[in-house]
């Protein structure tokens, strides 16, 4: 009962942050796996993978079917970010180590803030002004600097790709949250099946748990979302975010 009550909350702050801002519920996920239920960290990070996967893809089809899915300059993306997580883990391991394991958790924080404060309302009238070259070229920058970072400290993705995407490449938030979780759905994949094929199948309760309840969340979050006036989703997506970050603090420090 213990480990369904942990996997459920977890499921519930990976969820919401996956459905309203394109988060990776591994940041959600792994911290409270590995607290309060004493998983290996592989595992853990693994699981929330997992998670991600049904999430993100459940998430990316609601927005596509609202039309808040830019699926050409994702697919650009999300090439260039496979490409280049490889090469920052390369890089990675030849230099080194430095430890940035509080990277995303802050970004999230200060991200939740960011939206509250100074949202983003942003058209997508704007946003079809940029030329079709531009986008791509804009795309493939963004995707090598989110690729690599995550290559080489292991943390960040779907963060960063929100924030690179409302800022660098003038989406509305709307549009920026569908792509990003479009992204995180294979990359998530990529991540867990490598997970799985390295470390061995994790426990599967806590595999079945988290991936539903996550992906309950990320559903419900995701519709309301999509009808949600930008405003509004500027302020839902500042106080998940923040609300989650301050959390993740909270757990880390109970390590």
């Amino acid at each position: 009962m213990f480990t369904f009550l942990i996997c459920f909350i977890a499921g519930i702050g990976a969820g919401l942050g996956t459905g309203f801002a394109g988060m990776s519920a591994a940041a959600v996920i792994s911290p409270m796996l590995i607290t309060f239920l004493g998983l290996p960290a592989y595992e853990a990070v693994g699981i929330a993978l997992a998670s991600d996967v049904l999430a993100s893809a459940v998430s990316a089809y609601t927005y596509g079917k609202n039309k808040n899915l830019d699926i050409r300059n994702g697919i650009v993306m999300m090439i260039t970010v496979l490409l280049f997580t490889l090469v920052g883990s390369l890089v990675a391991s030849l230099v080194p180590n430095a430890t940035m394991g509080g990277f995303s958790v802050f970004m999230t924080l200060l991200l939740g803030i960011k939206f509250i404060v100074k949202p983003v309302m942003t058209t997508k009238e704007s946003m079809e002004g940029v030329s079709a070259r531009k986008r791509i070229f804009q795309s493939i920058l963004s995707g090598t600097v989110v690729g690599f970072i995550c290559g080489f400290i292991g943390a960040g993705g779907g963060m960063m790709m929100l924030l690179l995407l409302t800022g660098l490449l003038g989406y509305e938030l709307k549009t920026a949250v569908g792509t990003s979780v479009f992204i995180m759905s294979f990359t998530a994949f990529t991540g867990a099946a490598s997970h799985f094929v390295i470390g061995g199948m994790p426990d599967i309760r806590c595999l079945v748990f988290c991936v539903a309840s996550t992906l309950l969340w990320a559903r419900i979050a995701a519709r309301f979302a999509n009808k949600a006036s930008a405003a509004t989703l500027n302020r839902a997506t500042g106080v998940v975010l923040a609300v989650l970050g301050v959390s993740i603090l909270a757990v880390r420090y109970l390590q």
